[in-house]
């Protein structure tokens, strides 16, 4: 019996240091050790050995284990050495080698331009509010003096949700709120998405406006004129100027409508601007009294200005866009032009 243990370790010994891989090395220990190994069998014939030599019988073969489980944990950390050594070199990295360029996003050139006209009124003081897209006609109509019966709301192609319910036509109900919540004076930006039932190359059912009010003692024409003269100039560039002409708009009187000289040829006449060397931008005025005294304001007292411009349009002018389409369309092709230190 002595005979089959010397010649059992030395087959495992054998054995065990041709192991080349942690998978083998497993399956060989099952083989020895395992409830049905090789070792493990020896233990099984210890009813065949006559009393007496049991004793030194299971000392030999406890001794067996004992070797046999030192080869195995010895060979383990040699096979985990060279498996790691051969991690490192298939996954070693040169760093010599040039880097893989990581692809930045950008900003959409709407938020672009969204984000440069807050910080240009910011920078001048104006608070920001955002009202709700989803409006009674009260706050989209009625309390900027335009009644149901009012001919101005033909201006306006609305969509109702109800009879008294719309989805906004202009951000303007969010200076209402202002007002009537504030005292004056009051300055505050009014961003947002706006509907309208109109689209072709120049408009679209739904864009984005940005409208300005500012509510104090004094409030006159000329400060309109100064604070636009300013926004443009950044917007566009230092030599580009305003022009103010006549118009109509129930919530403001006077009303005015704002033109710019042409960003591409700056007032000498081209295609973009249709060879009169300007591009309306925007419509303003001094707000109307009825508007002040619907939000509780002393008309007496107070005056106010206010304009609105879309932020299509002024995105178009500055880059020289031709449809308003082209925004809404995820061409990742002409998105990529406009980079992301682009304002």
């Amino acid at each position: 019996m002595q005979e089959k243990i010397e010649g059992l370790l030395a087959a495992a010994k054998e054995e065990i240091a041709a192991l080349s891989s942690s998978r083998e090395l497993a399956e060989c220990k099952v083989k020895y050790l395992g409830k049905t190994g090789l070792v493990t069998a020896l233990l099984k014939q210890m009813k065949d050995i006559p009393p007496e030599k049991r004793s030194e019988f299971g000392k030999s073969v406890n001794a067996l284990k004992e070797q046999v489980s030192a080869l195995f944990e010895e060979r383990e950390k040699a096979i985990r050495k060279e498996e790691m050594e051969k991690s490192f070199e298939r996954e070693a990295v040169d760093v010599t080698l040039d880097g893989k360029a990581v692809k930045f996003g950008n900003l959409h050139p709407l938020n672009i331009v969204r984000n440069l006209i807050i910080d240009v009124f910011v920078g001048m003081g104006f608070e920001i509010f955002e009202g709700p897209e989803i409006e009674s006609d009260y706050y989209c109509f009625q309390a900027l003096n335009i009644p149901k019966d009012h001919p101005a709301r033909d201006m306006q192609d609305t969509f109702y949700v109800s009879d008294n319910i719309v989805l906004r036509t202009h951000t303007s109900p969010g200076q209402v709120r202002v007002m009537e919540k504030k005292k004056p004076p009051i300055k505050v930006l009014s961003p947002g998405r706006v509907y309208r039932a109109d689209d072709d190359a120049s408009h679209s059912p739904m864009f984005h406006q940005i409208e300005g009010l500012v509510v104090d003692k004094g409030i006159t024409l000329c400060d309109l004129k100064g604070l636009l003269d300013e926004f443009v100039q950044i917007i566009f560039d230092k030599d580009t100027k305003t022009r103010l002409r006549p118009s109509y708009f129930p919530f403001t009187e006077p009303s005015v409508e704002v033109d710019v000289t042409c960003s591409e040829c700056h007032g000498a006449g081209c295609r973009l601007c249709k060879g009169t060397g300007w591009i309306e931008i925007l419509g303003a005025g001094v707000v109307n009294k009825k508007v002040l005294e619907n939000c509780g304001i002393d008309s007496d007292v107070y005056s106010g200005l206010a304009f609105g411009l879309g932020i299509e349009r002024t995105t178009m002018i500055k880059y020289g866009i031709p449809d308003i389409r082209t925004l809404f369309e995820n061409n990742v092709k002409f998105l990529r032009q406009f980079g992301r230190n682009d304002r």
